[in-house]
C-alpha cells in the first residue's frame, strides 16, 4: 500500500511539465470563452466546468495514481498561479494579455449589442446584474461594463443614483436655513 501513495509512476520533471502545459492550455481556453464564463456561470457553464477538471486530471497526472504524485500537481498549480497572479498585478501589459480589457455593455442608457454578442451575454443576463445595482432599467443607466474579472459594474445617471448621505445632509442644511427665514 505504501508503494502506491509514494511512489512516483512520473518523473517529476514531466509531472511538472505536464502540470504546466494544462494549465497554461486552460488559461488560453478560458481566455477565449469570455468574460462571462468567470463571473455569470449558468447551469450549462458549471457542468463545463466540472467536466473539464474531470478530462484534464489524467493529462496532469498521467498513469500516476500516487499520493505524492498527485501533491505535486496540485503545489505546481498553485505555485503558478500565485506567479501569474502577482506579475499580473505588478505589469498591466500582462494583466490585459491574460485578462483582456474591460467592456462597455450599456452607453448612454442604451445597450451595445455587439459588444453584448461578443461577450455571450443577452440582456436579461444584463438587466439582472443592472437591477442588483440599483438600476430600474438601462434608460437609468450612463454606462455598464464587463470587468476583466467578469463583474458588472454599473453607474447610473445622476437622475437615477439614490441620495448619498452627503445629499440629505445638504438638503437638511437647506431647509433650516428656509425655516429661519421663514422665522424672521
Amino acid at each position: 500500500m505504501g508503494h502506491n501513495l509514494f511512489h512516483l509512476d512520473l518523473s517529476l520533471t514531466e509531472k511538472v511539465i505536464r502540470t504546466l502545459a494544462v494549465y497554461l492550455a486552460l488559461a488560453v481556453l478560458l481566455r477565449l470563452a469570455g468574460k462571462r464564463d468567470l463571473a455569470q456561470l449558468n447551469s450549462f457553464d458549471l457542468v463545463v466546468m466540472l467536466l473539464l477538471s474531470n478530462v484534464v486530471q489524467n493529462a496532469v497526472i498521467g498513469n500516476d495514481n500516487s499520493l505524492v504524485g498527485g501533491l505535486i500537481g496540485a503545489t505546481v498549480l498553485v505555485a503558478v498561479n500565485a506567479v501569474i497572479v502577482r506579475a499580473s498585478a505588478a505589469s498591466p501589459p500582462l494583466a490585459r494579455l491574460f485578462e483582456g480589457k474591460e467592456t462597455r455593455l450599456v452607453n448612454d442608457g442604451k445597450y451595445d449589442d455587439r459588444a453584448l454578442r461578443h461577450e455571450g451575454l443577452r440582456r436579461a443576463d444584463l438587466d439582472a446584474a443592472m437591477k442588483r445595482q440599483g438600476a430600474g432599467d438601462v434608460s437609468e443607466v450612463q454606462e455598464a461594463s464587463l470587468g476583466t474579472g467578469g463583474a458588472v459594474v454599473v453607474v447610473l445617471k445622476p437622475e437615477a443614483a439614490p441620495a448619498s448621505k452627503a445629499d440629505v445632509a445638504a438638503l437638511a442644511a437647506a431647509i433650516k436655513r428656509l425655516e429661519k427665514k421663514l422665522g424672521q
